[in-house]
């Protein structure tokens, strides 16, 4: 591999397993996931219920800590951090977005976004005009005093995007961020997302159990019981060959 090619490693998973319980009620979650992500890929992840695929993006996104195995996330050793660096890390590196939206219901969208700024310690006035710019790049200008109530699932998920690129992280993690919207407005928030992977290059890892929420990653893994069981789709250094 090229000294280029290996700066635009993002993730690289080697015999990564996660069991819970011990004796009789052992599970093995995963069973040893291999995988290599690329800077600026779109990633779908799929699999049935209890496959392992959401506890892979916990362990991706550093909410939980594998039994085995080795996880580097640009070149850093996360298996054996601790959950204060665990913590830092998600908290410069990485942006996460869920089903069910998790805003804070008693505060404006702006203030919903600026509380990543506010725990980095950011000034009130810089944390506003970042806020109020992720806010208009995701669509909600004239919406940033508006309370989680006063807008539309759609526009609330749109909040949650934005306060999850505030920070403008390398990674961003949506763990079905369409489950709880309507067919348009699924349409709406994955060109979203496409245009934020594609114009900023932001790495989207995505987990979703629909198959045409799946057709807008360029690449798609299946998770059957803790293994990948198939991997498809253009990766960047594929799509470097072909062009």
């Amino acid at each position: 591999m090229t000294e280029e090619k290996k700066e635009m490693r993002l993730i690289e998973l080697k015999g990564l397993t996660k069991t819970y319980g011990q004796g009789a009620a052992e599970f093995e979650a995963l069973r040893g996931i291999d995988l290599q992500i690329d800077q600026g890929e779109f990633l779908s992840i799929m699999g049935p219920s209890g496959s392992g695929k959401s506890t892979l993006m916990n362990l991706l996104g550093c909410l939980d800590q594998p039994t085995t195995g080795s996880y580097l996330y640009e070149g850093i050793a996360v298996e054996g951090l601790d959950a204060v660096q665990r913590s830092l890390l998600r908290r410069y590196a990485m942006g996460f977005i869920f089903q069910g939206f998790n805003l804070l219901a008693r505060t404006s969208a702006i203030e919903n976004v600026e509380l990543p700024l506010l725990y980095r310690g950011i000034r009130r006035g810089e944390r506003h005009e970042l806020a109020r710019n992720a806010l208009h790049s995701v669509g909600l200008q004239g919406k940033e005093k508006n309370s989680p109530a006063e807008l539309s699932g759609g526009q609330q998920q749109r909040v949650a995007i934005a306060r999850a690129i505030v920070t403008n992280p390398s990674t961003l993690f949506a763990d079905e961020p369409t489950g709880n919207l309507d067919s348009s407005t699924t349409l709406e928030i994955m060109e979203l997302l496409t245009r934020l992977n594609a114009e900023r290059g932001i790495s989207v890892l995505m987990v979703t159990h629909e198959d045409e929420v799946a057709k807008y990653a360029r690449r798609v893994i299946r998770v059957t019981d803790g293994l990948i069981e198939t991997d498809t789709g253009v990766t960047r250094e594929r799509a470097e060959v072909l062009t």
